[in-house]
């Protein structure tokens, strides 16, 4: 281990320090993560951080960094521990009661918006699964006309997202309700959205150990197949979509074409899938069948 050229108790000494544990508990990008962390610690930006790294830290936000390096070692998500997350224009409050939002998400923001000619045709969108509100406030926020429904099954998650409502200045045009996908709606909406779990049961404890240990496993585990989640929504479609209406549904590597046949089965037409950032596709849109 290399050592630290600043003296102890400077934000040079404290990054340093902290780069070498993050690294040594396998995290990707120590460096930055140490800045984060401390930045988060002082109550300040990055940038001040590094314009003066000979600063000293104060004692406690020195006590407070330690106990946020600890957990982050221990591969707690750093989302949780700052207990934010950004997502296309939004800021966002997390928790561990709901999957932290993704840039590979956003894919399914784009395919909603380009299903559409304008955000005029967007009147009423649902969406499924909602956690922190992500999809939902994102299209909201790109729709000024549109009105939305969140539906989560479990309460806490409901909650946290009518307060990320509340904070993106969205609350007059979302709803959140506590339930079971669709069983409790009625009405068509424009829009649906939904990224359910999706990942088969046996696969979940494989995964990197910020999902597996700490996101929820409602919001992870797909079933035996990963599908388990596609069966009941492509199931509710056709009572939920209004006339010219679109679904778009976050999916696995690789499900596309199980997920596209679930859709055909019941009735509904797929669309095309849109891909993230990586090259996977992550978003599929469906539409009804034509009269």
């Amino acid at each position: 281990m290399s050592r630290c050229a600043d003296p102890g108790g400077t934000v040079g000494a404290f990054l340093c320090q902290a780069g070498q544990v993050l690294r040594a508990a396998g995290i990707e990008a120590p460096r930055q993560e140490a800045r984060l962390l401390l930045a988060h610690a002082m109550a300040c930006r990055e940038a001040d951080l590094l314009r003066d790294p000979r600063a000293t830290v104060p004692e406690a936000a020195a006590r407070a960094f330690g106990a946020l390096l600890r957990r982050r070692a221990a591969r707690e998500p750093m989302a949780h521990l700052t207990g934010r997350a950004g997502f296309w224009t939004l800021d966002l409050a997390v928790s561990p009661q709901t999957l932290i939002p993704r840039a590979d998400s956003e894919a399914v923001v784009e395919a909603a918006l380009a299903a559409f000619e304008s955000p005029a045709g967007i009147a009423r969108v649902l969406d499924l699964g909602t956690g922190t509100g992500a999809l939902l406030l994102a299209v909201l926020a790109e729709c000024p006309a549109a009105f939305g429904v969140g539906v989560d099954l479990a309460p806490g998650a409901a909650a946290l997202a009518a307060r990320n409502a509340a904070a993106n200045g969205l609350a007059g045009r979302a709803a959140f309700l506590c339930g079971d996908w669709a069983e409790a709606l009625t009405g068509r909406f424009d829009l649906v959205l939904s990224n359910p779990p999706y990942v088969e049961s046996a696969a979940v404890p494989g995964l990197m150990p910020e999902v597996a240990r700490h996101e929820p496993a409602l919001a992870l585990d797909g079933g035996a197949d990963g599908l388990d989640a596609y069966r009941r929504l492509v199931a509710a479609l056709p009572r939920l979509l209004a006339p010219g209406g679109r679904a778009v549904f976050e999916i696995g590597a690789g499900q596309r074409e199980a997920v596209e046949a679930l859709a055909r089965a019941a009735g509904l037409v797929p669309l095309g899938a849109r891909r993230d950032l990586g090259g996977i596709e992550r978003a599929l849109t469906l539409a009804g069948r034509p009269a």
